[in-house]
């Protein structure tokens, strides 16, 4: 049975502490496996995929980013990662745990997984951190046109400057999220668009720590950091050579329903990455690790982790 370790590290922020967790394989440690969780979740929720991971060798990291789960503090940091230069903070807290995990299995190869809003970070990560990580997957992500990040940052720019960072707009979350329920039948305030397994869908809905309105400045963080990870320019800076494995529903809004994700994909191999490998599930959603497929979704991630590290 793994073990877990809970610790805290200072943010880059200078202002507050990031929780952070480890499972720990009880026997041999073939590689460590960090976690960048999603939006208005937090890396409690990982605990299952982390365990079958760490019971298969492999020392897996994740921490709630700012304004998210334990590392908020106070409940009016819920969803604000700062005033300014959020998703520079939020990035560099990674770096900060995958430092901290390094030093303690310096010899161990290294996986970064990143979902959601987190696959945007992790995009954004390995271009700013190019050899940090031995193979990476990007889960759930997207990747949206010139003109919709345009208008989505431009939105969110004008509700800042108007309303302040701390300032939470309805307005703004429909304009990003408030169409991905379309087609799933949902019941009113049921967020269908994740799972198609009822039970984790009610789970999340009932989790205060879930499904919050993040401020205008997360948006605004969220956006401008997709412009940057998006730009072909900064792709290019990404180390070629690095193993990376794009996993998303095929049913997922958040990926287009597919055809964000082969955009990113196609974006990947058009910069000259070598080695990168694509899997849509039919009939799955936004999280397949919580999908009713989801044991098989955690072998094929294994598989996939095993065989690149073993190279």
């Amino acid at each position: 049975m793994p073990a877990l370790k809970e610790f805290y590290f200072p943010s880059s922020d200078g202002k507050n502490k990031v929780y952070s967790r480890m499972w720990i394989p009880d026997g041999e440690v073939r590689g460590t496996f960090q976690i960048a969780h999603g939006i208005a979740e937090y890396i409690d929720r990982y605990d299952n995929f982390a365990k079958f991971m760490a019971s298969n060798g492999y020392v897996v990291a994740g921490n709630d980013h700012l304004g998210h789960g334990r590392t908020m503090g106070s409940p009016e940091n819920q969803g604000f990662f700062a005033d300014e230069n959020g998703w520079d903070y939020v990035v560099r807290d990674m770096k900060s745990l995958h430092e901290e995990v390094k030093k303690q299995y310096p010899d161990a190869p290294c996986v970064l997984f990143g979902h959601s809003m987190g696959s945007f970070l992790t995009r954004t990560y390995i271009i700013r951190f190019p050899d940090d990580f031995d193979a990476v997957i990007i889960s759930g992500t997207g990747h949206q046109p010139k003109p919709v990040v345009f208008g989505g940052l431009t939105a969110a720019n004008i509700t800042v400057k108007k309303h302040g960072p701390r300032y939470v707009s309805q307005k703004l979350n429909d304009m990003g999220m408030g169409g991905y329920n379309k087609g799933f039948d949902a019941a009113p305030g049921e967020t269908a668009w994740l799972s198609t397994v009822k039970e984790n869908v009610s789970k999340y809905d009932a989790d205060p720590l879930c499904g919050f309105t993040p401020t205008c400045s997360v948006f605004r963080d969220m956006m401008g950091g997709i412009k940057f990870m998006t730009d072909p320019k900064n792709i290019a800076k990404m180390n070629k050579k690095t193993p990376i494995y794009f996993m998303s529903g095929a049913d997922d809004p958040v990926g287009e329903k597919g055809k964000g994700v082969e955009r990113a994909y196609k974006a990947f191999l058009q910069a000259g990455m070598e080695d990168v490998f694509m899997r849509l599930y039919p009939g799955g959603r936004h999280e397949m690790l919580n999908e009713a497929c989801s044991e098989q979704v955690y072998k094929d991630i294994l598989e996939w982790t095993d065989s690149k590290l073993a190279k």
